[in-house]
């Protein structure tokens, strides 16, 4: 099987879906909130971050060009906080049931010159909470919406 997923957590979802959606070997995102402290989430978050779930198809993108790409849409010195969004809902983390990609993420981070800087949190996927309908493709739906990621990278990748 080429289809697999994995979780990207990037402060405010609606940005991070918009991004991710036009990568290429990107099949399909949905928003969500991931790792809390228990199994379903509130309004206050009970410790989940905002997240995208990625479907990726590994025969075209795999997580180390993933983690390429969502780094050129976060700040990875931040702690809990991406743009004008604060708090532990939207730290940064990538999440993965799959030993596997936690590994390509942890390899990617190491990589880089900055890595003892890198606040980027990589851990296996637990309690994911689908975000409801009107959280699902915001930005699509309407543009205008707040995003913290500039809007010149969400215009990169489209087709």
């Amino acid at each position: 099987m080429t289809i697999h997923e994995i979780f990207f957590a990037g402060g405010c979802l609606w940005g991070v879906q918009e991004f991710m959606r036009h990568l290429p070997g990107v099949m399909r995102t949905e928003a969500g909130r991931a790792n809390g402290t228990t199994s379903t989430t509130s309004s206050n978050y009970d410790g989940y971050a905002e997240c995208v779930r990625v479907e990726f198809d590994t025969r075209e993108v795999g997580v180390a060009a993933l983690m390429g790409y969502f780094f050129e849409i976060i700040d990875p010195y931040s702690v809990n906080r991406q743009g004008e969004d604060v708090g532990e809902k939207y730290r940064t983390g990538v999440y993965s049931r799959r030993a596997a990609h936690l590994e390509a993420a942890r390899a990617y981070i190491r990589g880089r010159d900055d890595s003892d800087r890198i606040a980027v949190e990589v851990a296996p996927l637990s309690n994911y909470v689908k975000s409801d309908p009107e959280h699902q493709d915001r930005l699509t739906l309407f543009p205008e919406d707040y995003c913290h990621i500039p809007l010149d990278l969400l215009r990169k990748y489209r087709v």
